[in-house]
């Protein structure tokens, strides 16, 4: 697509109102999780099936999705995915107990991820590379929105009526979003050129097959296992470890939210300068030091604990921003649909493995303290680590250029 810097922003900002949605119905879960083994009566293994549920699905979602996304004109399959994950947040806000909400979660993801695949495909196909880490940034940002608004609004909305509002509210938010884009959003048909051109089993296997395409994967797997493996449950650990209460979790999401809504937005432009690699390892390298402190704080002071967590969030959320434009990078336009979808699986099933990882290394002590959560700290950071390893290997592809159908003659002279 050729669009002017005025549409390119305007596309940019809807698809991060769109990532605003997806990421706020999985960040929602985490501060809850308190509130969930209070009522439901759930230990942390079962909470983690809360989270990992919505991961996993997605992960299976992403590979289906893989067999036939570049088919179809971005925006109509935009709208489907956005749809059905919207109908999906309304059933969470419907479940009546435990189990139908971890099916409920499941649904949700199955649209979920891969909405959030297809936006990578879109930033891909809409923005050049030399603007694509800032393009990154103001779409991730979305991230740093839902820390701000929708989780601590999340929170107090659930504390003064129950844990379904938060949902039902957010499904009333999707619907709106659903409604923009079906009027704002350009169609995008660019990359259908060379769609019919092989068998949706030969796509899948092309991109699956391709050197470059794996090591991203692989890449993608050891980042998101390394951030998950500690950040769904920081409201649980802060809570029954640190001292902090329900009512001061809000303040972890707000200024962690605020903090890397500026941060990634600056390294998005930082990387497109500097050379996303080297931002990369830099960002990599110095989110070691508050994992490692983080996970071995014990009753802190509240601005100590929200000092640690918001450091944690700018190194983990910034070594993101030029690590998904490399990875975005690394694939052909006629195979980015299919390889963010396959790429979001990979990314999806990390979380949920990471998820069940970390549930089956903690214990819990009989006053409710989470236990063994130094040696998932270090854990992350031998990923983390590793990841910094694997980034030397991605390689930016080379578009296919079109073979002239006749000797070109060149005078000199």
């Amino acid at each position: 697509m050729n669009l002017n810097s005025r549409s390119e922003r305007a596309l940019l900002v809807l698809l991060a109102a769109v990532q605003f949605t997806t990421v706020l119905d999985f960040l929602i879960v985490l501060p809850l999780g308190p509130k969930y083994m209070e009522v439901m009566h759930i230990g942390p293994s079962q909470f983690s099936l809360i989270v990992s549920s919505y991961a996993i699905s997605a992960g299976l979602a992403g590979i289906a999705a893989g067999f036939f996304l570049d088919l179809f004109d971005r925006k109509k399959a935009m709208l489907g995915l956005f749809g059905g994950f919207t109908i999906g947040t309304l059933f969470c806000a419907l479940a009546p107990n435990y189990h139908l909400l971890v099916l409920a979660r499941a649904l949700a993801g199955a649209f979920g991820g891969v909405t959030g695949a297809l936006i990578l495909a879109i930033i891909g196909d809409a923005v050049p590379e030399e603007r694509r880490g800032a393009a990154m940034g103001l779409v991730m940002s979305a991230f740093s929105l839902a820390m701000i608004c929708g989780v601590p609004c999340g929170l107090y909305l659930a504390q003064l009526w129950s844990w379904h509002v938060p949902f039902f509210a957010l499904a009333g938010l999707s619907a709106v979003i659903l409604a923009a884009a079906a009027r704002l959003l350009p169609p995008m048909r660019g990359h259908l050129a060379h769609a019919r051109e092989e068998h949706p089993a030969a796509r899948v296997w092309a991109v699956l097959i391709e050197r470059d395409h794996q090591m991203a994967f692989v890449f993608m797997a050891v980042l998101t296992f390394a951030s998950t493996l500690i950040f769904p449950f920081i409201p649980t650990y802060m809570v029954n470890n640190t001292g902090m209460t329900q009512k001061q979790l809000p303040f972890i999401y707000l200024t962690g939210g605020l903090c890397t809504l500026a941060s990634m937005n600056l390294i998005g432009y930082w990387a497109d300068r500097a050379g996303k690699p080297r931002v990369f390892w830099i960002m990599s390298c110095c989110a070691t030091v508050p994992t490692l402190i983080f996970t071995n704080l014990h009753h802190v002071p509240c601005v100590v604990g929200i000092a640690v967590t918001t450091f944690f969030m700018v190194c983990m959320s910034g070594r993101a921003v030029p690590a998904m434009s490399m990875i975005t990078s690394s694939v052909k336009a006629r195979y980015r649909g299919g390889f963010m979808s396959a790429n979001s699986s990979v990314q999806q099933f990390s979380m949920g493995l990471a998820t069940y990882v970390s549930g089956q290394i903690m214990g819990q002590t009989t006053q409710g303290e989470l236990t063994h959560f130094t040696l998932i700290g270090v854990l992350s950071v031998f990923c983390t680590l590793g990841g910094i390893y694997l980034s030397r290997y991605l390689k930016s592809a080379v578009e296919d250029q079109p073979v002239p159908s006749a000797p070109v003659l060149v005078e000199h002279g």
